[in-house]
């Protein structure tokens, strides 16, 4: 009982599917073959003046009985390399390769197997006819031909467009697979070959055996012979034609609207393979490629992330050879008061948690002043303005954004910073070895705003700036500072006259 429940199901689903199309497809090819012949040998076939009814008898039942047992066993034939697939679609999931070529390959097999049983179909019936008439050798032979050729290429045809979701999902899921798939040029000749040459021949043929032979066929059966090849060369080759500039035109269709989703600014834009041809082969590429655009543009976020979008950019721009060129730049440092101490006495999860709030307001405020946060040292960071971009105003940016950073840090409870700002003259570049090196900024202040940073943690406001950073600020922003004595730091030789912001309530509130 359950075998025979599981076999319903199994029919059910495949009722759902395209296979009873695809077969459906198959047995009309077949039928439109048998008509064919039979309308040929009926109608068509030029008979010799005063030849008997035996031929026209013979046309009426062969045909038929040659369309039975082909049907019978294209059908068989069908359900035995189906098998794989059928299973594959019950089962789900990626296909087995034996499964992934049967997917791919079942139209080109079947019709095949379509031509052999037509030839010995045919043979068949031109032993009947000639057995008559031995007169009509060359036609019979020809019509035979003929029809194994119409079948054999409307088989496939048919078969390859409506059997193209299945093969669509065997390449997505499965490894690219091109054996036993005809090329474009391939499927382009066979529109040809099939839908114009063999007609033609046979027409030829027929006025050959009419001009040469000693056999006189009838003006009336010959022209209705030619009349109805000439309607098979005119039909069978629009039809074709049609089939074979679908299987190009509609995946070219395809990726032309997928690349205008990307022109447009899609990303995730994927094609489904039709087939294993030159056409699938220029999907898969397509598919390839923007996957591998994917992972760049991830790599490129990512390596943004880690050493500024400003410093990726310019990597991808003017590559990353080692070495530096002189900049004028404006450095802030800042730098956590009592880290130590508060990593001693919290947990772990804590400090973690407090350090990357303090980087995130660091990180937002220098980035809304245009600066670059070059990295980021344990509980400090050092943000540099005017590398790797220019810019004129690094001094004032600078000064601008310590400003707002001891603000913004103050609304974080539990946290004490010290904040130093420097201008001049340094090194901007990448440092390090060939295989392991970033873009950084060396020289004097750099030096030196680390050490107005470890002063600055123990002045009232938290901030102070080196006097040469006021001075080639503009004066919009040296309104906003005081200045004071100058001062030995720890390493340099020359002395550092400091200034720091001035209270809130002593700036004009139209200036700030």
């Amino acid at each position: 009982m359950t075998s025979g429940v599981g076999s319903l199901e199994a029919v059910k689903q495949t009722m759902r599917t395209r296979w009873p199309l695809y077969l459906t497809s198959v047995l009309l090819a077949n039928a439109f073959g048998a008509v064919l012949v039979w309308a040929f040998i009926q109608y068509g076939l030029p008979v010799p003046e005063g030849d008997p009814d035996g031929v026209r008898k013979t046309g009426l039942l062969a045909p038929v009985l040659v369309f039975g047992v082909a049907a019978a066993f294209a059908i068989a034939a069908a359900a035995l390399m189906l098998r794989p697939v059928m299973r594959w679609q019950m089962r789900g999931g990626p296909p087995t390769r034996t499964e992934q070529m049967a997917a791919l390959h079942v139209p080109l097999r079947q019709s095949i197997v379509h031509l052999v049983l037509w030839i010995i179909g045919g043979g068949v019936l031109a032993v009947m006819i000639i057995a008559e008439t031995p007169e009509l050798a060359g036609a019979v032979i020809v019509t035979e031909c003929m029809a194994a050729t119409i079948v054999f290429g409307f088989t496939y045809m048919l078969g390859e467009r409506i059997l193209r979701p299945v093969a669509a999902e065997a390449l997505t899921e499965g490894n690219f697979d091109h054996t036993l798939t005809p090329g474009v040029g391939t499927r382009m000749a066979m529109t040809w070959g099939l839908g114009t040459f063999a007609p033609t021949i046979a027409i030829v043929l027929l006025c050959v055996t009419q001009i040469t032979s000693d056999v006189k066929f009838s003006a009336k059966s010959l022209a209705i012979s030619i009349v109805l090849l000439c309607g098979v060369v005119i039909l069978q080759a629009l039809a074709l034609s049609m089939l074979t500039g679908s299987s190009i035109s509609d995946p070219v269709r395809q990726l032309s609207q997928a690349i205008n989703r990307v022109q447009a600014g899609a990303r995730d834009v994927q094609v489904e393979v039709y087939d294993g041809s030159e056409i699938g082969l220029l999907q898969v590429g397509f598919n390839r490629m923007m996957d591998e655009a994917a992972k760049r543009r991830r790599l490129q976020e990512l390596f943004g992330q880690h050493v500024g979008e400003d410093v990726a950019q310019r990597a991808l721009d003017y590559g990353t050879e080692l070495g530096g060129e002189t900049r004028y730049v404006a450095v802030l440092f800042v730098d956590m008061v009592g880290s130590t101490a508060a990593a001693a006495e919290r947990p772990p999860t804590e400090v973690v948690s407090l350090l990357n709030e303090f980087f995130r307001v660091v990180v937002d405020v220098i980035d809304r002043h245009n600066g670059f946060v070059n990295k980021f040292v344990g509980d400090a960071a050092l943000a540099i303005f005017g590398a790797p971009l220019d810019r004129p105003d690094a001094p004032t940016a600078a000064l601008a954004a310590a400003r707002e950073l001891r603000e913004a840090l103050r609304a974080v409870t539990t946290l004490d910073v010290g904040i130093g700002v420097s201008a001049g003259l340094a090194v901007a570049g990448n440092i390090g070895a060939a295989n392991r090196f970033e873009y950084t900024v060396i020289g004097d202040p750099v030096n030196e705003a680390s050490r107005l940073t470890e002063l600055a943690k123990d002045h009232p406001g938290r901030v102070l700036a080196s006097g040469s950073a006021l001075y080639f600020a503009d004066e919009s922003e040296q309104e906003h500072w005081d200045t004071g004595e100058e001062v030995q730091l720890r390493g340099r030789r020359r002395k550092t006259r400091l200034a720091w912001p001035k209270p809130s309530s002593d700036v004009d509130p139209a200036t700030d």
